[in-house]
This record gives C-alpha cells, sequence and structure tokens, in this order.
C-alpha cells in the first residue's frame, strides 16, 4: 500500500462523518415528513448507507443535502413499493383465506393483530398463517432472509407485548 492510499480511508472516514454530523437532522426531517416517524430512521440510515458508498460522488457543499436529498427520495420511493406490494400480498392473502375453510382465531389474538402495524402483521400472517418459513417470506416481501427473520422476531415480540397489554 503506497503512503498516498493509506491517508485515503481516514480522510474518507472523516468526511463521511462530518457530512453524517451536518445532515442527518435534515435527511431524517425529509424522511419523516414522508413516512412517519417509525420508518424515518431506517430511510435515514440506508441514505446514509448510500452515501458511504458513494463517498466519492458526494458532491462538496453546498450541493451534498440536496444529493442526499435525492437518494432519499429513492429510499422512499423503495419503501413504498414494498408497501404497495405488501397490500397486494395482503389482499391475495384475504382472498385465499376465504376462499378456504379457516381456523377461526381467538379474539384476543386478532385484537392484537389490529393493534399492530400493517407489516408486522403481514409479517405474523405470513409466518402463521402461510406456513412460511424466513426464506420464503424474504422472498415474498423482496427482503433477505435474514432480514425476514429479524423482522419476524420483532413482530412476534410487539405481538406478545400487546398481547400481555404493554403496547401503547
Amino acid at each position: 500500500m503506497t503512503a498516498s492510499h493509506a491517508g485515503a480511508a481516514p480522510q474518507a472516514e472523516q468526511r463521511f462523518r462530518e457530512v453524517f454530523a451536518r445532515h442527518y437532522p435534515a435527511v431524517y426531517g425529509y424522511a419523516a415528513r414522508r413516512v412517519g416517524r417509525d420508518d424515518a430512521a431506517d430511510v435515514a440510515a440506508e441514505t446514509f448507507t448510500v452515501a458511504w458508498r458513494r463517498l466519492r460522488r458526494v458532491p462538496d457543499e453546498p450541493g451534498t443535502l440536496p444529493w442526499l436529498y435525492g437518494v432519499a427520495r429513492n429510499v422512499t420511493a423503495n419503501l413504498q413499493r414494498s408497501r404497495r406490494r405488501a397490500g397486494r400480498l395482503a389482499a391475495r392473502v384475504a382472498e385465499e383465506t376465504l376462499a378456504r375453510p379457516a381456523v377461526e382465531p381467538a379474539p384476543d389474538v386478532v385484537a392484537a393483530l389490529d393493534g399492530l402495524r400493517d407489516d408486522d402483521r403481514e409479517i405474523l400472517l405470513l409466518a402463521a398463517w402461510e406456513g412460511l418459513g424466513p426464506d420464503r417470506i424474504g422472498a415474498v416481501l423482496g427482503i433477505s432472509a435474514n432480514a425476514a427473520a429479524v423482522r419476524l422476531h420483532r413482530a412476534r415480540a410487539r405481538l406478545a407485548s400487546s398481547m400481555e397489554g404493554d403496547a401503547p
């Protein structure tokens, strides 16, 4: 490794830290106004992940924030497309569920499910009613099996909390 390359990584890291510190609040606010506070941190995190991977393409000030907004806009659009796919999937699942005899869940389970976010309810129903594992859930949702497993774990925890009366 040459001396010029050895100094490049710390300079890149320092630049990223400065961009992040300066612009994270604005990017988070942008995302919160478009997708809500629940998903804003994820959108901001993905935006800065892209910025890190493409740091050489991030323009210098004053063009940095508009560039980050453009990335956040794309991340937001991807999230909204995922939500639309999830809605279509939920409609298909509902149609299939109505077409075959179903076991009626207990009223407390129905109430707890109704109190969850749509994406939590969807992933729980894919696992419980459709019998899908994380690999297939990931394929349905367009995410990795690992991401599906993490989301399923978190949704189960929120469902348990809701059923215990701990949910807000």
